[in-house]
């Protein structure tokens, strides 16, 4: 999970596989990548490292998947510490590859200044707006699927309470918790219940936080007091941190997970799979791999890119083995929720969403 600050207020942004209303439309598949050619490309992970089971991880993927579509050579550099940040956007761009993807907010200021000095190099990044003439902003509207995985926490719950926590009180991290928030008390006013959101206060904008993305004792720690408080459905938005959510339900014995970024069923240790009710996604492969192909074709442009419902940039997972949990009338409402908000007839609205 990234931490996001605004670099430039002229950004906005931009990742999907779709069209998109409202916003930049989504690349076009591209028309004659068979000629690459020598092209190749790079990634910087920031420093949660490359298999954070989060954005780091899922951007790798797409750059992964880009490779065999476009039979190009990628390559990651792995940042460890904020000191290797720099140096690796300066490593990615000395390799003489045309395209640089970095991911995250740590990245941003080492993005703008090597985009500056490269003027040629096309730069993309992941969960952060950075305004330049060659750079593409991936982001992702997650409060829409948030809303979703809410509005299911709050149908499933069994001690009217669900709980919200994250690594750090940032813009890509409170667009979570403010569409889960919102997602909970629109199920309250559809069934007249008082299901209870622990850890989040959307109208104070503050809540519930570990204060940094990697520490799985910290998260453990927190969600162990969200059980203690009678909290039986708990989303930690903070990238590794929320291992220790998952431990500390499986531990309980009680209590489910909804996981942020990829479907945290396939990405988490097996041990966790029976606790894990769904996951709100950010389909981060596909935009990454349409982006190289326009890259590739010569399309390439600043436009930002902003992944939603309508588009398939966002989503929740399936329930895999919590499925019976479900019942045939909350996925209804939920498949009505969706199109509703697809449709424009459900506003999701936070201080966070992309514009």
């Amino acid at each position: 999970m990234s931490r996001r600050r605004f670099i430039l207020p002229a950004a906005t942004v931009a990742l999907s596989a779709l069209l998109l209303a409202g916003c930049a439309p989504a690349p076009a598949q591209p028309t004659n990548t068979a000629d690459a050619g020598d092209y190749c490309a790079r990634m910087v992970t920031n420093s949660g490292g490359l298999q954070d089971r989060s954005f780091n991880q899922s951007s790798w993927e797409g750059l992964q998947q880009a490779a065999k579509t476009f039979d190009i050579d990628v390559n990651a550099i792995v940042s460890t510490g904020e000191i290797d940040l720099a140096p690796n956007v300066s490593q990615a761009v000395e390799t003489g590859c045309g395209f640089v993807l970095t991911v995250g907010f740590e990245l941003a200021d080492a993005t703008l200044a090597e985009a500056k000095a490269n003027p040629a190099v096309h730069f993309a990044i992941v969960d952060e707006q950075v305004d330049g003439e060659n750079i593409k902003p991936i982001v992702f509207d997650t409060a829409q699927a948030s809303y979703l995985a809410g509005y299911l926490a709050a149908g499933v719950t069994t001690t009217g309470k669900v709980a919200t926590f994250g690594g750090g009180n940032q813009p890509p991290v409170t667009l979570f918790m403010d569409g889960f928030a919102d997602g909970v008390a629109r199920y309250n006013a559809v069934h007249e219940t008082t299901v209870a959101v622990l850890g989040w206060n959307k109208a104070r904008q503050d809540g519930l936080f570990t204060g940094d993305f990697e520490d799985i004792v910290k998260g453990k720690a927190t969600t162990e007091a969200l059980l203690d408080q009678g909290a039986d459905v708990i989303m930690p938005v903070a990238g590794q941190v929320g291992e220790g959510a998952a431990a500390a339900i499986l531990q309980r014995g009680s209590g489910s997970l909804i996981w942020v970024d990829n479907d945290g069923y396939e990405t988490l240790p097996a041990e966790f799979r029976p606790v894990v009710l769904t996951s709100v996604l950010k389909n981060m492969q596909d935009a990454v791999v349409r982006i190289v192909g326009d890259d590739i074709d010569g399309t390439f442009d600043k436009s930002p890119f902003i992944g939603t419902l309508a588009n398939g940039g966002v989503d929740i997972a399936p329930y895999h083995d919590l499925a019976d949990r479900v019942s045939p009338q909350l996925q209804a409402e939920l498949d009505g929720l969706r199109s509703a908000i697809v449709d424009g007839s459900t506003t999701v609205e936070s201080p966070s969403t992309p514009k």
